[in-house]
This record gives C-alpha cells, structure tokens and sequence, in this order.
C-alpha cells in the first residue's frame, strides 16, 4: 500500500485526505440518519395523549422539541396550537427548513469530494505523462521498460481518485434521497398533528392507525 502511495506522487497525499473525510462522514451520516432517531415511534400519539390528559406544557414540549428531528418539527407546531391552521402550518414549514438542513449536513462536502478526487487523480496522471515524455526526450523510446513502468506510475493517481469518488458519489446520492424521505415522512406526521389537534378527523383513534 505504501508502495502505491509512494508510486503516485505527492497528489496522492489530497487523494487519501478525500478517502478519509469521505470515510468520516459516510459513517457520522449513517449513524446520524438512522429513521428510528429521526422519526420516533407514535410520537404524535404520545403527544395527543399528553393533549388528552392537559399535560401539554411548556416543559413537555421542550423535552418533545429536544428528542428528536421530528419532535423539533412538532413542536414547532405546538407552540402556536392556539392559533390558527395556517399560523401552526407557517411555523412548522419554517422549522422543517431548519431541521432538513441539519439533515443534509455533510452532504454537500461529500458530493465536493465525489466531483474533485477523479479530478486530481487526472492531474497526477497528466503530471506523470509529462514525465514520461521528458524522459523519452532525454532517452527516446529504445527502453520499454522504463516508459511502461513511468506510465503506470502516472495512472496509479487516476485509479485512486476513481476508487475514492465512485463510493462518495454512491453515498451522496443514497443519503441524499433518504434526507428526501424522511422529510415526506416528517411533513405527514406534522400535518396529521395539525389535523387531530384541530378536529378536522372525525376520530382521534382512527388518526393514530
């Protein structure tokens, strides 16, 4: 492995960084992402229960608020319970903005380093090509070996920028359309909140199926 390093040229050194801070947030986003820390099990539930029993108070919503993404979302909502549909819907439109930003942390960086690691795979490979052609210039071309060996020196650079970027590239778009779900799921379970706390469903039970 050392080998390969040292065969590729310092532009390996910013291709194992990609690697690395690529690793880094695959692994902080899966952990981040998972659906049962996002989205907890029959939160509207508990909520409507708390409004049932009048224990819907400030301190309940800030431990809801604090409990997860969605529980952010919902209290967002419940905050402004008293005011009308479009005020509590307004409110939590605008904390959903926050909270799928939060979502998306890191995406961004990952989709950067997809984009950029092939590219400095290419400049190593075009940097090593070049030394190629100086030595041929220097010794011209009798010498296979040493052309082959200087061009396989300069492709090295390329296969670790495309072995770094392909899995980055995969990861981003996965979690990229996993943020788009849970955002969908998160938007349904505050509307329904909206909806059994104004009495628009004709039964609170059939709500909570």
């Amino acid at each position: 492995m050392l080998e390969i390093m040292y065969a590729g040229g310092w532009l390996m050194v910013p291709i194992l960084a990609c690697s690395v801070l690529a690793t880094a947030i695959v692994i902080e986003r899966a952990w981040t992402l998972r659906r049962s820390r996002i989205l907890p099990d029959k939160l509207v539930e508990r909520i409507w229960r708390l409004h049932q029993e009048q224990r819907l108070n400030e301190a309940a919503i800030t431990q809801i608020r604090d409990g997860s993404p969605l529980g952010r979302l919902l209290a967002a909502g419940l905050i402004n319970r008293h005011h009308s549909h479009e005020v509590m819907k307004e409110a939590i439109s605008d904390a959903g903005r926050h909270v799928v930003a939060q979502l998306e942390r890191f995406l961004n960086t990952l989709g950067t380093i997809a984009a950029i690691a092939p590219l400095l795979g290419l400049l190593g490979t075009v940097l090593g090509m070049i030394d190629v052609f100086g030595i041929i210039m220097e010794a011209g071309v009798g010498n296979a070996g040493v052309l082959a060996g200087g061009i396989s020196k300069a492709l090295i650079t390329t296969a670790a920028g495309l072995s770094v970027a392909i899995p980055a590239l995969m990861f981003h778009r996965f979690f990229d359309s996993k943020v788009g779900r849970l955002a969908l799921d998160m938007e349904e379970q505050a509307l329904r909140l909206v909806e059994v706390l104004k009495g628009e469903r004709e039964a609170a039970g059939e709500a909570m199926q």
